[in-house]
C-alpha cells in the first residue's frame, strides 16, 4: 500500500486520486482526500490535512470527512471540505459552514459573442465597476430598509421577483429555487440585519468578483446545448455571499456555542469546529438563521444580476435586459438537511459543504426540471488569469462525496504572502498586455491578493473531479474583464 506522510498525518492511497487518513483516536470516521499527486503536495503544504483529521471527530460524522481537490486551510474546517453529519444524533457546526454563508457563484448567459466585446473591454469594465458596488464597507445596488432585509431573509429570490429585480425564470435556474423555506429571520440578530441593510447588492471584498468571460471550449456538446452554451459566447460570472450579515450570524452563534455547549466544545480537537448538538434549541436556531443568510446571499447576487443586465443593455445596443439569462446559481458555505444512502440505509443528514459545491447527477429531484435529464450545473471559477469551468453533476457524486465537488481552484498562499510576492499594478498590467484581460478593483492590494499565482491549477482540480466522475466537464471559459471585490 502506498502511503504519504505530511507532518503527523499519514495518508493511505485507496485508488487513483483517492487518499485516506485512517480512523484513530477521537475520529468518528476516516478522512478522505480527493487529489492527484500534484494537488496533494499543495494540500499538504498547510494545515488542511490536520483540519480534516480534526473534522472527522465531529459527533455524528458519517462515512468519512472529505477534502475536495481544491482544499486549503480554513477556520477549523478546511475550505474545500464536506462533512455529512447525522441530523438526529450528531451536530451542526458553524465552523464547518464558515463565516461567509452562501458565498456562491452564478453564471449569466448573454447573446453577445466575443467579437461584439473585443475592443470595448475597458468601456465595459468601467461601466460595470460604476454600476456594482465593491470593496469593504457599505453601499449596495439598492438602499436597503428593514422590510427589504426581512423580505430577503425570509423569501430569498421570491422577494426579488416581487420587487421587480428578478424573473420567474431566475427562480427556476437557482439552487433550491432561490429560497430556503426553513429560514427563520427571527433568529438573526438586529446587529446582523443592520450590517446587511446597507450591503444589498454588493460584491464585498477578498476573492469576490464579477467577471465577463468568453466560452473557449465545449467538451460535452449535448449538455452544453442543454445549458445554452456555445464556443465564442459571452457569459458573466458573479461570485459573492451574504456579506457582513452572514459573518455576524456565524460570530453570534460561535459565541453562543462557547457559552451554552462548552461541554461539547471541550471534547473537540479544535475549538474552531464549534458545533451545537442536533435537536438542541441552539442547533435549530442556528439552522434557521443560516438558511436566512443563504436567502440573503441569493438576493445579493440577484441584485447584482439586475444591475449587470441593465449595464449590458446600456453598453450594447443589441442587448435587452431579458436577453441576459441565468444559467444557474450554486451555493458554497452551507449546511443542508439532505437524505443520502449510507451503508444501504437512507439517512437524514446535515451535509456541510464549506468551499464545496453541490453536484447532483441526472434524475435527482432537487435538480431543476430544465437540467434534470443531464445533471445539475456546477460552476468552478479559476483565477482571474486562468479559465473557469462549467461541469455537470457526475454519476458517482452521490456515492463518493454526498453529491459534492470542488468550488474553485483553491488558494496556494495566504493574502499576506500574496501581497509580499505580487504588486497589484504589475499584475493588472501583465494581464492586460499578455492576456487581454482588463481588471479593475478598489485597490492594488486587492489585485495582488488575487493574482493568478496565488491559486492552484484549476485545470488539474477539474481533471480530478472529471476522472472521479463527481463533476464532469461541460465547458471552459476564459476571462475578458474582471471587477474584484
Amino acid at each position: 500500500m502506498t502511503t504519504r506522510e505530511f507532518g503527523d498525518v499519514t495518508l493511505e492511497r485507496v485508488r487513483e486520486h483517492v487518499w485516506e487518513i485512517p480512523r484513530e483516536g477521537e475520529m468518528e470516521v476516516p478522512g478522505r482526500v480527493l487529489a492527484s499527486e500534484a494537488l496533494l503536495e499543495d494540500i499538504g503544504d498547510d494545515d488542511s490535512l490536520k483540519q480534516l483529521k480534526n473534522a472527522a471527530a465531529l459527533p455524528g460524522m458519517t462515512k468519512y470527512a472529505l477534502a475536495m481537490p481544491d482544499a486549503h486551510q480554513g477556520y477549523g474546517f478546511p475550505v474545500g471540505g464536506v462533512g455529512a453529519i447525522d441530523a438526529e444524533d450528531g451536530c451542526i457546526s458553524p465552523g464547518a459552514v464558515g463565516f461567509d454563508i452562501n458565498c456562491g457563484v452564478r453564471m449569466l448567459r448573454t447573446p453577445l459573442r466575443y467579437d461584439d466585446v473585443r475592443g470595448r473591454e475597458e468601456e465595459l469594465v468601467e461601466a460595470l465597476f460604476d454600476a456594482v458596488p465593491s470593496g469593504l464597507g457599505g453601499g449596495g445596488v439598492i438602499e436597503g430598509s428593514r422590510d427589504a432585509v426581512e423580505g430577503a431573509l425570509e423569501r430569498g429570490v421570491e422577494w426579488a421577483v416581487e420587487q421587480g429585480y428578478a424573473t420567474e425564470a431566475d427562480l427556476d435556474h437557482c439552487e433550491d429555487g432561490g429560497r430556503r423555506p426553513d429560514a427563520k429571520p427571527e433568529y438573526v440578530s438586529k446587529k446582523a440585519k443592520d450590517r446587511g441593510m446597507n450591503q444589498m447588492g454588493s460584491l464585498g471584498s477578498g476573492n469576490h468578483f464579477l467577471e465577463v468571460q468568453r466560452v473557449t471550449d465545449t467538451f460535452d456538446d449535448a449538455v452544453a446545448d442543454a445549458y445554452g452554451l456555445s464556443e465564442g459566447q459571452i457569459v458573466v460570472l458573479i461570485h459573492c455571499g451574504s456579506r457582513g450579515l452572514g459573518h455576524q450570524i456565524c460570530s453570534n452563534y460561535v459565541r453562543r456555542i462557547e457559552q451554552e455547549h462548552g461541554d461539547l466544545l471541550e471534547q473537540l480537537p479544535d475549538k474552531d469546529l464549534a458545533a451545537a448538538p442536533a435537536g438542541s434549541e441552539l442547533a435549530e436556531e442556528y439552522y434557521g438563521a443560516m438558511c436566512a443568510a443563504v436567502n440573503f446571499a441569493w438576493v445579493n447576487r440577484q441584485l447584482i444580476t439586475h444591475r449587470t443586465r441593465e449595464t449590458l443593455a446600456d453598453v450594447f445596443d443589441a442587448v435587452e435586459t431579458a436577453d441576459v439569462e441565468l444559467l444557474y446559481d450554486v451555493a458554497h458555505n452551507i449546511a443542508k438537511r439532505e437524505t443520502h444512502e449510507v451503508d444501504g440505509e437512507e439517512r437524514d443528514l446535515f451535509v456541510h459543504r464549506k468551499g464545496a459545491t453541490r453536484a447532483f447527477p441526472p434524475g435527482r429531484e432537487e435538480v431543476p426540471p430544465a437540467y434534470r435529464d443531464v445533471g445539475q450545473p456546477v460552476i468552478i471559477p479559476g483565477s482571474m488569469g486562468a479559465g473557469s469551468y462549467v461541469l455537470k453533476g457526475g454519476d458517482r457524486s452521490l456515492a463518493e462525496t454526498f453529491g459534492s465537488t470542488a468550488h474553485g481552484a483553491g488558494r496556494l498562499m495566504s493574502r499576506t504572502q500574496a501581497k509580499g510576492e505580487f504588486w497589484g499594478g504589475d499584475v493588472q498590467d501583465d494581464l492586460a498586455e499578455q492576456e487581454h484581460i482588463y481588471v479593475k478593483a478598489n485597490s492594488g492590494a486587492t489585485i495582488a491578493e488575487e493574482a493568478p499565482g496565488v491559486y492552484k491549477d484549476v485545470d488539474e482540480v477539474v481533471r480530478v473531479s472529471d476522472e472521479l466522475d463527481i463533476g464532469d466537464k461541460v465547458a471552459r471559459t476564459f476571462p475578458v474583464c474582471n471587477i474584484k471585490g
